[in-house]
């Protein structure tokens, strides 16, 4: 671990630090949102099988928050994930 506030010598060591960071939080994000997801349709869909966790932990952001969206008023788990 990068003690706080420690500064990089080299511009290099800088942006790959940068870079990663930015990585870690965008997946971090992600998997959040999944997870989230996961209870909002266990909720009202009860059960779900395997293959809905296995496409939800694999999904975009995008189509995550698709799915988010749809979740509120549709009818059924295949309406949210189409």
């Amino acid at each position: 671990m990068i003690p706080k506030g420690y500064q990089f010598q080299s511009k290099f060591g800088n942006e790959r630090f940068a870079e990663g960071k930015a990585e870690g939080k965008a997946e971090g994000k992600a998997e959040g949102k999944a997870e989230l997801l996961l209870k909002q349709l266990a909720l009202k869909f009860g059960e779900l099988p395997l293959e809905v966790f296995e496409r939800l932990r694999s999904a975009s952001d995008d189509e995550l928050s698709a799915w988010a969206e749809r979740v509120l008023t549709a009818a059924s788990l295949d309406e949210v994930l189409r």
